[in-house]
């Protein structure tokens, strides 16, 4: 009986053993396999800020600098060397090649999209119809965008102190070129971007001219119950905000557009968003439509109806595309007073493509 119950034990801890060095290698395999897509990224980013100079080179001069934003808001050791220090990051900044120094600029805030993503070439023509306008661009790469390595990746406050990046980025830009107007600054964005968008007029609404937000994410917690797993995994990570929906539905709240509307003052906006969008389901979109309303918010909005092109719709480079950037020119341009507007599809056509 014995040395049946010594062959049973050490039966079960060779399979103990066994199991455990099966969840070693997955673990380093996970691990490695996490890194190498951090080096990947990096990569990535490096190749397209060359294309930046390649796309842009012709009308802007392009630049990209390094700045700080608030300190993490989740710190894993609050007494190790460097915690509380500010967030620091990258931006990239775009002026037209005929600019004059002797006169004044408005700025356009750019805010890129994507829970976990980097401004890209994506944006080259859209960028091109702003330089070509007169208008100077910066774009952020907040905390939690990709391509600048893992740490950067895992600061990530999605609708939390990313937003006080990009308000850094502008404030950034009105310290230090004395050809900017202060007084003429615009903010845009798409998707994250739009919730980005809408936060910095939210939280900071004497210091924006006009905004716009395309097909913004507005709702957390009912995007929470549309998406996959993989998904809610992005914010349920211990680093970031480390709960579900269901464990803690007033922290989603609190990032969400949609349920801080009365946060909104008068900062003239424009929201539009597609019935066939396969990121943003418009369901979001009406929720925030419809709180800004039970408010009693003045806004502006439109709700396309199942547009080609879905999420891009409007950032694509169709002729559809192209006529509704010229809408959403015509609402910027009306405060920010570009020396050069886009008023039709001629225009646009001239400033963002060269033929």
């Amino acid at each position: 009986m014995n040395k049946l119950l010594t062959l049973s034990l050490m039966l079960l801890l060779s399979a103990a053993s066994a199991f455990s060095q099966k969840q070693s290698v997955e673990s380093l395999l996970q691990t490695n396999d996490e890194n190498l897509q951090h080096r990947l990224d990096r990569l990535e980013k490096m190749v397209d800020d060359l294309m930046w100079h390649e796309r842009l080179g012709d009308i802007a001069y392009v630049d990209k600098v390094y700045m700080y934003g608030p300190p993490k808001w989740k710190e894993k050791n609050p007494t190790a060397l460097g915690a509380g220090n500010p967030v620091k990051f990258w931006s990239y900044l775009f002026f037209p090649k005929n600019l004059d120094t002797n006169k004044k600029y408005p700025l356009m805030v750019l805010p890129h999209g994507g829970v976990h993503a980097d401004f890209t070439t994506y944006y080259t023509h859209i960028v091109r119809e702003l330089v070509n306008q007169g208008y100077v661009v910066v774009a952020a790469e907040y905390r939690g965008s990709t391509g600048y390595g893992k740490g950067h990746y895992e600061k990530i406050d999605y609708g939390g102190l990313e937003i006080e990046d990009v308000f850094a980025s502008k404030n950034y830009m009105l310290e230090n070129y004395h050809f900017l107007d202060k007084n003429r600054v615009g903010i845009m964005g798409w998707s994250h971007g739009g919730l980005i968008t809408l936060f910095n007029i939210f939280e900071h609404p004497n210091d924006y001219t006009v905004a716009y937000a395309g097909v913004p994410v507005s709702d957390l917690v009912a995007r929470m119950g549309y998406y996959d797993d993989d998904y809610r995994a992005l914010y349920e990570a211990d680093y970031h905000i480390g709960q579900s929906a269901h464990d803690n539905v007033e922290e989603y709240r609190r990032r969400s557009p949609a349920w801080n509307t009365h946060k909104f003052k008068n900062t003239p906006l424009l929201i539009h968003t597609n019935t066939n969008d396969n990121d943003v389901h418009v369901l979001e979109v009406e929720h925030l439509i419809k709180s800004l309303k039970a408010d009693n918010k003045q806004f502006a909005y439109e709700i396309y109806q199942a547009v080609p092109g879905g999420h891009s719709f409007d950032r694509m480079d169709t002729k559809t595309a192209k006529e509704i950037r010229v809408k959403i020119y015509k609402h910027m341009n009306r405060y920010l007073k570009p020396e050069n507007p886009i008023n039709n599809l001629q225009d646009i056509q001239k400033a963002g493509y060269k033929f």
